[in-house]
């Protein structure tokens, strides 16, 4: 519809309100699987299928940079990197311990801090 002509209106199919078309829709496909000449994957054909445009997804390298960015911000590390709680109370895990900060040492070494001295 976007598309017409200059002086043209839609007919047929492109014609009809989006409710009517997908009831039309709907119609043919039942009927093809009634007549049994309707196609149902395989679980070899959508393994096929799904690593084919896994490939082409993975040749865009902007795109896996920005996906692995978005991962990197949502994940544990993000959080902590930025210092956003985000509703816990400090450190991680709430236990307290505040991840990056200085740990006390009473002079007798841990396995923490390189082993016993």
């Amino acid at each position: 519809m976007a598309n017409q002509t200059p002086g043209s209106s839609p007919r047929g199919f492109a014609a009809m309100d989006r409710q009517r078309q997908r009831e039309i829709a709907s119609l043919g496909g039942r009927a093809a699987h009634e007549k049994g000449t309707a196609h149902e994957f395989t679980s070899e054909e959508a393994r096929a299928a799904g690593r084919k445009g896994g490939e082409a997804v993975s040749n865009d390298r902007s795109h896996m940079a920005a996906i692995g960015r978005k991962g990197g911000e949502n994940s544990r590390g993000g959080r902590r990197s930025n210092g956003a709680g985000k509703g816990r109370s400090e450190g991680s895990n709430g236990s307290g311990i505040v991840p990056g900060a200085p740990i006390a040492n009473n002079g007798a070494g841990n396995a923490m801090d390189g082993g016993f001295r």
